[in-house]
């Protein structure tokens, strides 16, 4: 089965992002991978209060996760995967493609802002030439009706 990767953060447009994906699994059998990455700098404290914080976040990523998984089981019938881990967000992104070989399509959503596509668009479009698999960008403008007639 081919998974789709999808990052989640707290960014606006992972919304598109994870709409994408789940459509497109569900429209070509594939499954949808949820991966959220906590940097090393949010825990630069104490080591009680550092495990306290990681306790925090990965209790805030998987509620959030909860609530993109109801949607596509709900909507799509795409039952997701979340994947949690720590370290610098590209390269946690690219050793999570090496290691899970049934991924098939990163699927980022693009920032609408004066701050740009967003670091991980910007980023890994700089090293797109290289990526083991292709990725998809999705507009972070597009409408649910938009989303629906290109997947």
């Amino acid at each position: 089965m081919r998974k789709f990767l999808v990052i989640l953060d707290d960014s606006r447009e992972c919304l598109n992002a994870m709409r994408f994906a789940a459509m497109r699994a569900a429209n070509t059998g594939g499954g949808v991978q949820i991966l959220s990455v906590i940097p090393p700098d949010e825990f630069n404290h104490w080591i009680g209060v550092g495990e306290v914080m990681r306790a925090e976040a990965r209790e805030r990523i998987e509620a959030h996760f909860n609530v993109f998984a109801k949607w596509m089981r709900d909507k799509q019938g795409v039952d997701p995967e979340l994947v949690i881990r720590e370290g610098e967000p590209i390269d946690e992104i690219l050793s999570q493609v090496n290691e899970d070989r049934e991924i098939g399509v990163i699927v980022l959503g693009a920032g609408t802002g004066r701050k740009g596509p967003g670091p991980l668009v910007t980023a890994l479009s700089k090293n797109a030439g290289t990526l083991p698999i292709p990725m998809t960008i999705v507009p972070g403008e597009l409408s649910k009706e938009q989303l629906e007639a290109i997947t």
